[in-house]
């Protein structure tokens, strides 16, 4: 019987302490990225979907994508620093060499590719709609204070307009009933004044 009592006291205590927790869970809104080019309209973002729009020239609608017209990876285009660089590896074998000699060459290709991926990542030239949400998201949330003060200054002259309602019609039927209107008036036996010694 314990075990029941205490087990239904602590499932109400999870409930009512994960209630608020699970009120400030919001849906985090959809991003929908788009590349619009000249003078095209960016589609409005919504409530539940942020839009984020990389403008480019209009000359640029119909071509190959820039990293796909210029080769990067030719040897002209190479920094004699890099090819410098890669002799370091040349003879390489063994254990983390991604070479296929040795006893495990092949553990170090996957750690090839990841610093490949990065290093172009980071040097290329495509367009970072990361900074772009980022951008449009503080943009939205810089309306929510002002947003929210308006709200709350409505709400409050909403409750002082139901106050001053409320104390009329509680004057009015005093009035009706013929009570006295000052309510905050102290009784006659208290108005007198306590005698002098």
């Amino acid at each position: 019987m314990r075990l029941t009592i205490a087990l239904s006291a602590l499932l109400a205590a999870t409930a009512f302490s994960a209630a608020p927790a699970a009120a400030q869970d919001a849906p985090e809104p959809k991003v929908n990225q788009l590349i619009v080019y000249g003078d095209d309209k960016c589609p409005e973002s919504t409530d539940d979907t942020i839009t984020v729009c990389a403008r480019k020239e209009e000359a640029e609608r119909y071509r190959i994508p820039k990293n796909l017209r210029e080769p990067v990876n030719t040897p002209s285009n190479e920094a004699w620093n890099n090819k410098v660089l890669a002799y370091e590896t040349v003879g390489a074998s063994g254990t983390n060499s991604c070479s296929p000699t040795g006893a495990g060459g092949w553990t170090g290709c996957s750690a090839k590719l990841i610093s490949n991926a990065y290093a172009e990542k980071k040097t290329s030239d495509d367009v970072k709609f990361s900074e772009l949400i980022a951008a449009e998201r503080e943009k939205r949330l810089s309306t929510i204070d002002a947003e929210a003060a308006a709200t709350q200054s409505r709400v409050e002259e909403a409750e002082k307009e139901y106050e001053a309602r409320e104390k009329a019609n509680a004057e009015a039927e005093a009035k009706a009933k013929g009570q006295n209107v000052e309510a905050d008036a102290p009784p006659p036996e208290l108005k007198a004044t306590p005698p002098k010694q």
